[in-house]
């Protein structure tokens, strides 16, 4: 069992930056994929980033390649997501979300794929 706790959310101008952090409970955090998904107004969930197990490997949604950085310290138990030159379209409640699947150089996309999720941080950037 893993619960997932998400802070760094809030209100931020385009071109801003912001800092989320997912902690994580349980003793196994680092034998978890972990990615970050994201929920806009009327829209569906959708994969932002994932890490594999101890960082090797990640992978990013095109939209957010080169402003966005996940990353994990499995000391700490926490994930993160520093996301820089933001946009109004990345306004969303951000998820952080955690798979049980083997394999320490793989990530996974697929919000079904992931066992457990946090209860979402609000992310709003104006125009």
């Amino acid at each position: 069992q893993v619960q997932l706790v998400e802070s760094g959310g809030g209100l931020v101008q385009a071109g801003g930056s912001l800092r989320l952090s997912c902690a994580a409970s349980g003793r196994t955090f680092n034998s978890y994929i972990m990615g970050w998904f994201r929920q806009a107004t009327r829209k569906e969930r959708e994969f932002v980033a994932a890490i594999s197990w101890i960082g090797h490997s990640t992978d990013y949604t095109d939209s957010v390649k080169g402003r966005f950085t996940i990353s994990r310290d499995n000391a700490k138990n926490t994930l993160y997501l520093q996301m820089n030159s933001l946009k109004p379209d990345d306004t969303a409640v951000y998820y952080c979300a955690a798979a049980n699947i083997r394999g320490p150089y793989t990530t996974v996309r697929t919000t079904i794929a992931y066992d457990y999720w946090g209860q979402g941080t609000q992310v709003t950037v104006s125009s």
